[in-house]
């Protein structure tokens, strides 16, 4: 019985807690989680790229918008990481913000 109680108790604790996020970012649960889904496999795509894994690229992810922040060696190896992040599952747009790194 003290189980069911306790179970109950976290439940309503958990549902408040999930319920309160929503309202104050206007995002739910899932939204977020699918936004963090979208976000590592983005930064999974761009470790795996040969021309950009040693970089510094920042991803963002908001409501399956995708924002690229950094550097990026040329402009071939931006493109071909944009298009593997438009076909991630729940990508609405992605955004380059990505700058050309000068060697010098």
């Amino acid at each position: 019985m003290k189980k069911v109680i306790f179970l109950s108790m976290l439940m309503v604790f958990g549902m408040s807690l999930f319920s309160g996020c929503a309202s104050m970012t206007g995002r739910t649960t899932g939204q977020y989680i699918d936004d963090s889904n979208i976000t590592t496999e983005a930064n999974a795509i761009i470790v795996k790229d040969p021309d950009a894994r040693y970089l510094k690229i920042d991803v963002s992810s908001t409501n399956g918008n995708v924002v690229l922040n950094g550097f990026i060696h040329d402009k071939a190896a931006e493109e071909r990481i944009v298009s593997k992040i438009r076909q991630i599952k729940g990508v609405m747009s992605v955004l380059s913000n990505l700058k050309i790194e000068i060697n010098k």
